[in-house]
């Protein structure tokens, strides 16, 4: 079977597990957004004043990018991906998995948040060339990964506790060989953060400031 018919079946087949952790990334999201309104307004200055030295750096032409942001940003999903994983490996790992789906749309939601908090809607602009990009593959990922996990983790349910004991090296196989393709796909997105990410962002903050003035 191929892989995009492997793909899906199992969207098929576990069609109710992707909309639960699509509500939860978007539950994540809108909780995340409405944190900004949250902060304190000391906790927002500092924010302010991060990110205004932020995109002062872009506007100076700093490098942002390269080898060591390319690592660092594929390190970070990978550690993502592979927790997952471990979680997926064990019954009691189930519910934290949907913990973390919430906490990546917490993230997603409060860095859009501060955004369009701090630059109206040139926030959203920047957004769309900062944050949105990556995150159209990152999210799905992560879904796919999830999904997989916990559909293992209610096999073992079932293996262990509902069912006659069946052979795990199949189930345990697919399940890795979903995680394995998940973090090929994110090494890709790693070097779209690294180096065309920060091009695209010297590309629009020019836009942004004229529109200020």
């Amino acid at each position: 079977m191929s892989w995009n018919n492997r793909m899906r079946s199992d969207l098929k087949e576990h069609l109710s597990l992707y909309v639960f952790v699509s509500v939860l990334l978007v539950m994540g999201v809108v909780f995340g957004a409405l944190m900004v309104n949250a902060l304190s307004a000391e906790q927002k200055q500092e924010l302010s004043r991060h990110l205004s030295s932020f995109v002062q750096m872009i506007n100076q032409g700093t490098d942002m990018g390269g080898q060591a942001s390319f690592k660092q940003a594929f390190f970070m999903h990978l550690k993502w991906i592979l927790l997952i994983w471990m979680l997926g490996l064990s019954i009691v790992g189930l519910p934290f998995i949907f913990l973390l789906d919430f906490l990546k749309g917490v993230l997603v939601g409060f860095s859009v948040g501060v955004l369009v908090g701090e630059m109206s809607w040139k926030g959203m602009l920047f957004a769309l060339v900062s944050v949105a990009p990556q995150n159209l593959i990152i999210i799905p990922a992560i879904m796919v990964c999830s999904v997989s996990a916990i559909s293992f983790s209610i096999y073992l349910i079932k293996n262990r506790f509902l069912q006659k004991k069946g052979a795990l090296y199949q189930p345990f196989v697919r399940f890795s060989s979903v995680t394995l393709g998940m973090i090929a796909l994110l090494f890709g997105v790693s070097l779209f953060e690294a180096y065309l990410s920060p091009a695209l962002m010297q590309w629009v903050t020019p836009m942004l400031s004229a529109l200020a003035e």
